[in-house]
């Protein structure tokens, strides 16, 4: 599981063990956890008895020294409190109005990546990029406007201080996850005093990034608030709320910088595929300007929403290859999953990877890409093999603890990858590539998504 990743591991045995919707299995010195992988299984976790099950409290001590205890790690009244007053910003009918900064910045990388080239990059002429990379940059530009409203400047200048200090603490090698594993084993004032190099760095990053966010806030209240309701960031609205002490925005702020985006798993699709993506490039270019030819008009929600080939590839990334893998939690008392008796101190994973791709809930074909299913389970869902409910697609979770950035998130990767196919051809540097999902916050290709990409020219 270390190797393979709990994810994938996951997902197989969903797929292959007889199960009536509980998986058991042990973990690291025979520890008893249980996989979720039923609706109904799924239902009671995230709804019916979700303050049953809290997050483990080693995990939400650990993740906490990076990220406070924001919206991500806090539990009961707390986060009940934390999301009421998030909300507000995190609606769609606020969401959509940073469309236009999304495709700004969507636009703004692929110039970057374009000017990277040393040779001056020409239509006939292929380059080597790690896609990570620029995806990360692009990922924590767009939330520094989104969420603080100001730009962080990682796309244009990857090395400085701010980005270099959110790629080191927010990347983990193979210390961070030796830290993380130790961290459900030891007690967290112990490990945070064994003499690794990481622990340091953390305390180090982890500060730099509490100190920006403390200087953001006292930035913000200095100015007068001259913002229209469509101009506020994600921090203004928080603020603006009176719920929050300095300290609890800025682990909010915190929880907002380790937001992830799945521009490189939709790279890495759309490279596999290549009919595909000529068949969403000639949407993109019907609808929108050259990403870097042609300014064009400014670009909003309701432009991106007149590409349905856009919107269905984007949701099939997300079911095929969720940000995280797995979410954990643990019963807080002694209760039951589908009449199952469940003791207090129970360890229970929740598998996105392996209920998004469960034939029995996705049809056949769980296992491959193909945006078709959301297009005919739309118009038609009694042509789709599939059995639909709510839990079939469980990237952004349900209930009370669902993803409150999801609308953010879709919309962040539709321009994003509308601005991509727009300005490049894409294929693999190695057309026999097969990533190996790298562990950590957010599941990404271990060794990067190394492609080849060549301009496209404005029609």
């Amino acid at each position: 599981m270390m190797e393979a990743g709990p994810g994938h591991v996951l997902r197989s045995w969903a797929n292959s063990v007889p199960n009536n919707g509980i998986i058991r299995y042990l973990d690291f010195f025979n520890l008893d956890r249980l996989a979720v992988v039923s609706p109904a299984a799924l239902a009671e976790v995230l709804v019916h008895k979700c303050y049953d099950f809290e997050k483990p409290p080693q995990l939400r001590k650990g993740i906490s020294r990076i990220l406070g205890m924001g919206l991500f790690l806090s539990e009961g009244d707390v986060h009940k409190k934390q999301r009421k007053f998030l909300m507000p910003a995190f609606a769609y009918r606020h969401v959509k109005n940073m469309y236009p900064m999304f495709w700004d910045k969507s636009t703004e990388l692929v110039a970057a990546i374009t000017a990277s080239n040393p040779r001056n990059l020409d239509r006939d002429t292929c380059m080597s990029i790690e896609v990570n990379e620029w995806a990360s940059r692009a990922t924590l530009d767009i939330i520094g406007q989104g969420g603080f409203g100001q730009s962080f400047n990682a796309i244009q200048d990857p090395d400085n201080p701010l980005s270099r200090t959110y790629r080191g603490i927010f990347q983990p090698g193979r210390a961070g996850q030796m830290l993380g594993v130790l961290g459900f084993l030891l007690p967290q004032w112990l490990v945070r005093r064994l003499p690794f190099l990481r622990n340091d760095k953390m305390k180090r990053s982890s500060d730099f990034l509490r100190s920006f966010c403390r200087s953001t806030i006292e930035s913000k209240r200095r100015k007068p608030h001259t913002e229209t309701e469509s101009e506020l960031d994600i921090l203004t609205v928080a603020m603006h709320s009176g719920a929050f002490s300095d300290e609890d925005l800025i682990d909010q702020m915190m929880t907002f910088l380790a937001a992830a985006s799945a521009l490189t798993w939709a790279v890495y699709v759309l490279a596999k595929h290549p009919q595909m993506q000529k068949r969403l490039r000639e949407e993109i270019r019907s609808i929108l300007p050259h990403p870097i030819e042609d300014l064009g008009p400014v670009v909003t929600s309701e432009t991106i929403e007149k590409m349905p080939y856009l919107y269905n590839i984007c949701r099939e990334v997300l079911r095929l290859f969720p940000p995280v893998a797995v979410t954990i939690r643990v019963a807080v008392k002694d209760t039951t999953i589908c009449g199952q008796f469940i003791p207090q101190n129970t360890t229970i994973m929740i598998p996105p990877w392996a209920v998004n791709g469960n034939p029995e809930l996705w049809g056949s074909d769980a296992a491959e890409f193909n945006p078709e299913r959301w297009q005919r389970t739309t118009i038609n869902p009694s042509a789709a093999d599939s059995k639909s409910t709510n839990y079939q697609f469980l990237t952004f979770l349900h209930g009370p603890r669902s993803c409150i950035g999801q609308s953010f998130a879709m919309g962040e990767l539709q321009c994003l990858l509308a601005a991509w196919v727009g300005a490049f051809e894409t294929e693999l540097q190695d057309p026999d590539f097969v990533p190996v999902v790298k562990g950590g916050i957010t599941a990404k290709p271990k060794d990067g998504l190394h492609v080849r990409v060549k301009p496209v020219a404005a029609v």
